[in-house]
């Protein structure tokens, strides 16, 4: 069984014990999150009617927080003698998804 979610404005496909890396949330560590199912497979079956993905619930377990590989930023202005270098590195948190169930 796998579905696919959202998570921070993109899809993402999980299944039970994945880990995951999506933008950074608010919570602690081993703390729950839910996420809105967007495809449910289940075997033979396909679920992707709003109706019906409103019954199951995606639910994971954040891991800790992460940052992202480093992304270099560089201004140059041609004869000024002007350089600058600046870099990033994006914040996310890792959650291992607990499971996929469907309810009421």
């Amino acid at each position: 069984m796998y579905a696919i979610v959202r998570a921070g404005g993109r899809q993402e496909k999980v299944a039970v014990d994945d880990v995951l890396t999506v933008d950074k949330l608010a919570g602690d560590v081993g703390s729950t999150v839910t996420f809105p199912a967007v495809l449910v497979v289940d075997g033979e079956t396909v679920v992707s009617g709003s109706a019906d993905l409103a019954r199951y619930e995606v639910t994971g377990e954040i891991l800790g927080a992460v940052k992202g590989p480093k992304i270099n930023i560089m201004h140059y202005r041609n004869k000024t003698g002007y350089k600058r270098r600046m870099g990033h590195r994006q914040p996310y948190t890792e959650v291992k998804i607990t499971g996929i169930k469907a309810g009421k």
